[in-house]
């Protein structure tokens, strides 16, 4: 709903862009056919542009947040009765929608209305026009195609300026403009300047309508004389190009002004650089996006760094690989001359380092079968390539007990054939049992990867931060309901405060405030209103006992004064 409301504000703002346009700069211009096209133009313009965006993707720095969401201390909070809040955007739809039913409503009569003087009535065809003469004391007017008049109200000369007037209407297809800018002021009821703007179209179709029947009459005079002698029928057919309007006197003018010079089409151009403007500020959407990295499992050149390359390493693997040595290590590891087989496995590969202290490496393995597993590995000042051993052991996974095998990322397909053995395993902070570590569901995993610290070599996994909640808890995030994916993007280290309220054994909802300062600003209003409080009680009694204190200086002098009196009778 909120979507749909910025969509209307924003068609809005654009309707009153191009009607100011028009307003202040071609209303007085004689390109009555260019005024036309510039006037839909706007309207169409008014919905399109909305729905276009631009996604600008503002890279940053990753800054993974490990929170376990497995420890949430789980409370049974006492539930206090919600005061009622109403729901403004309901209320708003609920207007929104009365406004578009009525004028729909009244969009209904309106063509009811036509029909019923159209109906049972006789129909005149000459080439592409249906003229129908009417008893009823209406305005002449045109609908498409047919033209409507009462021929008896009016003489021979005049009933002929009033055709060459009407079929210059339904030539250029005028009513649709008029159903057009009709329909956008039920849409956008509640904008006066859209009914403005369609006053506008109506307008200039009147002009455009004067200017090519006036080129058909020998007397311009008489036209004009038409022109009032139709004011005074004020039965005007609504959704029509009816020939009366209220503006008679802009006619007029119009009909005799001189033509203005083409040098002033540059009017038109004026609006561009609004639109532009429009675009650049509210239709570009920037994404704050992480840039892809590993380094969350090597932070420092002084851990060992361990790579494995076997047959079923992809193309994408090893550009981050070479990535990782050079953000971290400085180090160049360029590999070349890769080809694979049929099915995707490397046969051929050739690998080659270079630091910048001029030291290097290569390795190149040549064949027709599946390469056999190697590692590049750096270990303070000594690096290069060895043939990976002891990684295969009856089809299952297990980790190199060499000194170097200090880091291996490890992909999720890969976890349930990882065997523990004798290290220990970590998941999201808290050591696991194999039986477990065996019930972990790979999916959830976020990163994985192998350590030696201490001389004991550990497995600790990282999973999702919503992996661990029931699909039956509900999350809310500062009052408002989010899924579990949208609780994966969410930013931990913003988080105050975690509550979970249990419903029955599982955990009925997990309530989450991320705004800090919200929570502060609530305490320190509580505390500003207390202190208030007691100082406004205070000065109270201040203010009673200046009055007491001046009641006693008073009682005070007045007793001095009658002390002085008695000391001078005696």
């Amino acid at each position: 709903m909120e979507t749909l409301f910025i969509f209307l504000v924003k068609a809005s703002g654009l309707i009153g862009i191009f009607y100011l346009a028009y307003i202040l700069l071609l209303r007085k211009e004689t390109f009555f056919n260019s005024n036309r096209w510039f006037l839909l133009a706007g309207l169409i313009t008014s919905i399109l542009l909305p729905l276009l965006v631009f996604t600008k993707i503002v890279w940053v720095e990753s800054n993974p947040t490990t929170f376990d969401w497995s420890n949430i201390p789980m409370t049974t909070p006492t539930v206090e009765n919600e005061g009622f809040e109403i729901n403004w955007y309901l209320v708003l739809a609920l207007v929104y929608s009365i406004g578009i039913l009525g004028f729909l409503a009244k969009f209904a009569l309106d063509f009811y209305s036509l029909s019923k003087v159209l109906k049972g009535k006789t129909i005149q065809q000459q080439a592409d026009f249906k003229f129908i003469d009417v008893n009823e004391n209406i305005a002449p007017f045109s609908y498409f195609n047919s033209i409507v008049y009462n021929s008896s109200l009016y003489s021979a000369t005049e009933l002929g300026n009033i055709l060459e007037h009407e079929k210059v209407h339904s030539t250029q297809n005028h009513t649709a403009d008029v159903l057009i800018s009709r329909l956008f002021c039920i849409v956008f009821w509640f904008n006066p300047l859209m009914w403005l703007y369609k006053k506008a179209i109506v307008q200039n179709l009147e002009f455009i309508a004067d200017s090519e029947a006036s080129k058909n009459i020998s007397d311009k005079k008489a036209y004009q004389l038409t022109l009032l002698k139709i004011t005074t029928q004020e039965n005007c057919v609504a959704i029509t190009n009816h020939f009366y309007q209220s503006l008679i006197k802009k006619r007029i003018v119009m009909l005799n002004k001189n033509q203005s010079n083409k040098r002033n089409s540059w009017k038109y151009a004026v609006v561009l650089p609004l639109l532009g403007a429009f675009l650049f500020f509210f239709q570009v959407k920037v994404v704050a996006q992480e840039k892809e990295s590993t380094k969350q499992e090597i932070t420092s050149t002084e851990i060992p760094f361990f790579m494995v390359i076997n047959e079923t390493t992809s193309d994408k693997e090893i550009k981050e690989y070479s990535n990782i040595l050079k953000s971290n290590y400085d180090v160049k590891l360029i590999f070349s001359k890769i080809k694979r087989n049929s099915n995707g496995e490397i046969i051929a590969i050739k690998a080659e380092f270079t630091t910048k202290d001029g030291r290097s490496g290569a390795t190149e393995i040549e064949g027709t079968k599946p390469i056999k597993s190697f590692y590049f590995y750096i270990k303070g000042d000594d690096m290069g390539f060895e043939e990976l051993k002891d990684l295969k052991n009856n089809g299952n996974v297990t980790v190199s007990k060499s000194p170097i095998a200090s880091v291996m990322s490890v992909t999720s397909n890969d976890v349930k054939s990882i065997k523990i053995t004798d290290k220990d395993i970590y998941i999201d902070g808290a050591k696991v049992s194999q039986e477990e570590f065996d019930k972990l569901d790979p999916n959830t995993i976020e990163t994985m990867a192998v350590n030696k610290e201490s001389g004991k070599s550990t497995i600790k996994i990282r999973t999702k931060k919503g992996s661990n909640i029931p699909d039956d808890t509900e999350i809310f995030v500062n009052g408002k309901k989010i899924s579990k994916e949208e609780m994966d993007k969410l930013d931990t280290s913003s988080i105050e405060s975690i509550n979970v309220t249990k419903n029955g054994i599982t955990p009925g909802n997990i309530t989450i405030i991320s705004r800090k300062t919200e929570i502060n600003d609530i305490d320190q209003a509580k505390k500003a209103a207390e202190q208030a409080k007691i100082a406004s009680e205070q000065a109270k009694k201040d203010t009673q006992q200046a009055k007491i204190d001046a009641e006693q200086a008073k009682w005070d002098a007045e007793k001095a004064k009658k002390d002085e009196e008695a000391k001078k009778r005696k």
